[in-house]
Protein backbone atom coordinates (compact mmCIF):
# COMPACT_ATOMS: atom_id res chain seq x y z
CA UNK A 1 0.00 0.00 0.00
CA UNK A 2 1.29 3.23 -1.14
CA UNK A 3 1.99 6.05 1.81
CA UNK A 4 0.52 9.55 1.26
CA UNK A 5 2.93 12.08 2.86
CA UNK A 6 2.11 15.95 2.83
CA UNK A 7 4.86 18.02 1.46
CA UNK A 8 4.77 21.63 3.06
CA UNK A 9 5.85 23.38 5.82
CA UNK A 10 2.91 25.21 6.40
CA UNK A 11 1.69 24.62 9.60
CA UNK A 12 -2.02 24.98 9.00
CA UNK A 13 -1.92 22.93 6.27
CA UNK A 14 -0.18 19.92 8.07
CA UNK A 15 -2.57 20.23 11.04
CA UNK A 16 -5.79 20.19 8.54
CA UNK A 17 -3.92 17.54 6.45
CA UNK A 18 -3.39 14.99 9.60
CA UNK A 19 -6.62 15.78 11.24
CA UNK A 20 -8.85 15.43 8.06
CA UNK A 21 -6.95 13.18 6.06
CA UNK A 22 -4.46 11.37 8.62
CA UNK A 23 -1.62 11.11 6.51
CA UNK A 24 1.30 9.21 7.03
CA UNK A 25 4.37 11.45 7.40
CA UNK A 26 5.27 14.78 5.47
CA UNK A 27 8.24 16.25 3.95
CA UNK A 28 9.94 19.77 3.74
CA UNK A 29 12.76 21.17 1.73
CA UNK A 30 14.92 24.49 2.15
CA UNK A 31 12.85 26.18 -0.90
CA UNK A 32 9.30 24.81 0.78
CA UNK A 33 10.57 26.71 4.21
CA UNK A 34 11.69 29.86 1.87
CA UNK A 35 8.02 29.97 0.54
CA UNK A 36 6.51 29.83 3.48
CA UNK A 37 8.79 32.72 4.85
CA UNK A 38 10.00 30.78 7.66
CA UNK A 39 13.13 32.70 9.07
CA UNK A 40 14.09 30.32 12.06
CA UNK A 41 14.53 26.76 10.16
CA UNK A 42 14.93 24.62 14.00
CA UNK A 43 11.72 26.43 15.88
CA UNK A 44 10.02 25.40 13.00
CA UNK A 45 10.86 22.33 12.85
CA UNK A 46 9.79 21.74 16.11
CA UNK A 47 6.57 23.29 15.64
CA UNK A 48 5.72 20.31 13.10
CA UNK A 49 7.30 17.96 14.95
CA UNK A 50 4.31 18.73 17.53
CA UNK A 51 1.76 18.28 14.91
CA UNK A 52 3.40 15.08 13.34
CA UNK A 53 4.22 13.40 16.77
CA UNK A 54 5.56 9.84 15.52
CA UNK A 55 4.87 10.18 12.35
CA UNK A 56 8.21 10.06 9.82
CA UNK A 57 9.33 14.11 9.32
CA UNK A 58 12.03 14.62 6.55
CA UNK A 59 13.77 17.91 7.12
CA UNK A 60 16.81 18.33 4.40
CA UNK A 61 20.32 19.58 5.30
CA UNK A 62 21.62 22.89 3.55
CA UNK A 63 24.87 22.63 3.37
CA UNK A 64 27.15 21.95 0.00
CA UNK A 65 30.10 20.54 1.48
CA UNK A 66 30.46 16.97 3.16
CA UNK A 67 31.79 17.95 6.91
CA UNK A 68 29.10 20.57 6.69
CA UNK A 69 26.56 18.04 5.77
CA UNK A 70 27.31 15.78 8.70
CA UNK A 71 27.00 18.29 11.07
CA UNK A 72 24.03 19.05 9.77
CA UNK A 73 22.54 15.90 9.55
CA UNK A 74 23.97 15.26 13.21
CA UNK A 75 21.93 17.92 14.96
CA UNK A 76 18.98 17.57 12.88
CA UNK A 77 19.02 13.73 13.53
CA UNK A 78 18.81 14.67 17.09
CA UNK A 79 15.51 16.71 17.20
CA UNK A 80 13.57 13.67 16.94
CA UNK A 81 13.69 9.67 16.85
CA UNK A 82 10.81 10.16 13.77
CA UNK A 83 13.48 12.46 11.63
CA UNK A 84 14.62 11.46 8.24
CA UNK A 85 17.01 13.91 7.28
CA UNK A 86 16.75 14.75 4.18
CA UNK A 87 20.80 14.97 2.47
CA UNK A 88 20.69 15.06 -1.52
CA UNK A 89 22.67 12.21 -4.19
CA UNK A 90 25.17 14.84 -5.19
CA UNK A 91 26.76 18.13 -3.95
CA UNK A 92 26.08 21.35 -6.09
CA UNK A 93 28.98 20.48 -8.35
CA UNK A 94 27.24 17.11 -9.26
CA UNK A 95 29.55 15.16 -7.35
CA UNK A 96 27.95 11.87 -5.88
CA UNK A 97 28.03 12.20 -1.81
CA UNK A 98 28.92 8.54 -1.40
CA UNK A 99 30.97 9.56 1.79
CA UNK A 100 28.26 11.62 3.18
CA UNK A 101 25.69 8.86 3.00
CA UNK A 102 27.82 5.92 3.74
CA UNK A 103 28.49 7.97 7.05
CA UNK A 104 25.12 8.70 8.15
CA UNK A 105 23.91 5.21 7.02
CA UNK A 106 27.20 3.20 9.07
CA UNK A 107 25.64 5.71 12.23
CA UNK A 108 22.11 3.91 11.92
CA UNK A 109 20.73 7.94 10.93
CA UNK A 110 17.80 7.60 9.16
CA UNK A 111 18.35 9.70 5.81
CA UNK A 112 16.39 10.46 3.01
CA UNK A 113 18.26 10.96 -0.26
CA UNK A 114 16.88 13.27 -2.08
CA UNK A 115 16.65 14.95 -5.66
CA UNK A 116 17.45 11.75 -7.22
CA UNK A 117 16.79 11.13 -11.07
CA UNK A 118 19.01 8.18 -12.56
CA UNK A 119 18.87 4.62 -12.41
CA UNK A 120 22.70 5.32 -12.28
CA UNK A 121 22.51 6.89 -9.35
CA UNK A 122 20.36 4.26 -7.69
CA UNK A 123 23.02 2.10 -8.71
CA UNK A 124 25.84 3.92 -6.84
CA UNK A 125 23.19 4.24 -3.84
CA UNK A 126 22.79 0.29 -3.70
CA UNK A 127 26.26 -0.53 -3.26
CA UNK A 128 26.83 1.64 -0.03
CA UNK A 129 23.50 1.28 1.71
CA UNK A 130 23.49 -1.54 4.75
CA UNK A 131 20.34 -3.62 5.28
CA UNK A 132 19.35 -1.96 8.80
CA UNK A 133 19.21 1.61 8.90
CA UNK A 134 15.90 3.42 7.69
CA UNK A 135 16.53 4.74 4.36
CA UNK A 136 13.93 6.68 2.30
CA UNK A 137 15.19 7.25 -1.40
CA UNK A 138 13.17 10.29 -2.97
CA UNK A 139 13.29 10.45 -6.94
CA UNK A 140 11.90 13.34 -8.53
CA UNK A 141 8.71 11.98 -10.57
CA UNK A 142 7.65 15.26 -11.48
CA UNK A 143 10.78 16.65 -12.29
CA UNK A 144 11.91 13.53 -14.51
CA UNK A 145 8.23 13.96 -16.34
CA UNK A 146 8.67 17.86 -16.97
CA UNK A 147 11.56 16.56 -18.85
CA UNK A 148 9.64 14.69 -21.54
CA UNK A 149 10.52 11.41 -19.75
CA UNK A 150 7.95 9.04 -18.07
CA UNK A 151 9.21 8.39 -14.52
CA UNK A 152 7.47 4.96 -13.97
CA UNK A 153 10.09 2.74 -15.16
CA UNK A 154 12.87 4.40 -13.25
CA UNK A 155 10.66 4.05 -9.84
CA UNK A 156 9.73 0.39 -10.93
CA UNK A 157 13.38 -0.23 -11.64
CA UNK A 158 14.03 1.16 -8.07
CA UNK A 159 12.00 -1.17 -6.38
CA UNK A 160 13.91 -3.90 -8.00
CA UNK A 161 17.26 -2.78 -6.90
CA UNK A 162 16.16 -2.22 -3.48
CA UNK A 163 13.80 -5.41 -3.00
CA UNK A 164 15.99 -7.11 -0.64
CA UNK A 165 16.49 -4.27 1.78
CA UNK A 166 13.50 -4.09 3.80
CA UNK A 167 15.16 -0.96 5.56
CA UNK A 168 14.73 0.85 2.09
CA UNK A 169 11.58 2.74 0.42
CA UNK A 170 11.09 4.17 -2.36
CA UNK A 171 9.28 7.83 -2.81
CA UNK A 172 7.82 9.64 -5.66
CA UNK A 173 8.47 13.27 -5.09
CA UNK A 174 7.75 16.44 -6.86
CA UNK A 175 3.91 15.74 -7.32
CA UNK A 176 2.30 17.97 -10.10
CA UNK A 177 -1.19 16.62 -10.40
CA UNK A 178 -3.64 14.13 -8.97
CA UNK A 179 -3.00 11.66 -11.43
CA UNK A 180 0.98 10.85 -9.83
CA UNK A 181 -1.23 9.94 -7.06
CA UNK A 182 -2.63 6.85 -9.20
CA UNK A 183 0.38 5.89 -11.02
CA UNK A 184 2.18 5.60 -8.19
CA UNK A 185 -0.49 3.54 -6.59
CA UNK A 186 -0.20 1.54 -10.05
CA UNK A 187 3.64 0.43 -9.28
CA UNK A 188 3.38 -0.12 -5.38
CA UNK A 189 5.73 2.80 -5.36
CA UNK A 190 5.87 2.86 -1.44
CA UNK A 191 5.34 6.64 -0.40
CA UNK A 192 4.04 9.52 -2.65
CA UNK A 193 4.71 12.76 -1.21
CA UNK A 194 1.94 15.32 -2.28
CA UNK A 195 1.43 19.21 -1.63
CA UNK A 196 -1.79 19.92 0.19
CA UNK A 197 -3.67 21.65 -2.45
CA UNK A 198 -3.18 18.33 -4.43
CA UNK A 199 -4.21 15.92 -1.10
CA UNK A 200 -7.49 17.79 -0.60
CA UNK A 201 -8.35 16.83 -4.85
CA UNK A 202 -7.15 13.37 -4.24
CA UNK A 203 -9.17 13.06 -1.06
CA UNK A 204 -12.41 15.18 -2.93
CA UNK A 205 -15.24 13.25 -4.18
CA UNK A 206 -14.71 12.84 -7.97
CA UNK A 207 -17.04 14.14 -10.82
CA UNK A 208 -18.44 11.40 -13.80
CA UNK A 209 -16.91 12.72 -16.58
CA UNK A 210 -19.66 13.59 -18.54
CA UNK A 211 -20.82 16.33 -15.99
CA UNK A 212 -17.51 17.25 -15.65
CA UNK A 213 -17.70 18.19 -19.58
CA UNK A 214 -20.92 20.25 -18.74
CA UNK A 215 -19.41 21.94 -15.65
CA UNK A 216 -16.77 22.90 -18.04
CA UNK A 217 -18.29 24.10 -21.50
CA UNK A 218 -20.99 26.38 -18.52
CA UNK A 219 -17.54 27.66 -16.61
CA UNK A 220 -16.50 29.01 -20.81
CA UNK A 221 -19.88 30.42 -21.08
CA UNK A 222 -20.24 32.26 -18.01
CA UNK A 223 -16.90 33.90 -18.38
CA UNK A 224 -17.70 34.71 -21.76
CA UNK A 225 -21.27 36.46 -20.68
CA UNK A 226 -19.40 38.46 -17.83
CA UNK A 227 -16.39 39.72 -19.97
CA UNK A 228 -19.21 40.94 -22.21
CA UNK A 229 -16.99 39.81 -25.17
CA UNK A 230 -18.14 41.29 -28.95
CA UNK A 231 -17.14 40.26 -32.36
Amino acid sequence: MTKLYCDTSNLNDIKYCIKKYNIDGVTTNPSIMRKEGVKNYKDQCYKILRLTKNKPLSVEVFADKNDEIINQALIISKWSKSIYVKVPVINTKGLFLKGVIQDLNSRNIKINITAVFTISQLLKIKKILNKNTPVIISIFSGRIADNGINPEPIIIKAKRLFKNFKNVKILWASVREVYNFYQAKKIKCDIITVPPSLIKKIKSKKIALDKYSILTVKQFFEDGKKSKFKL
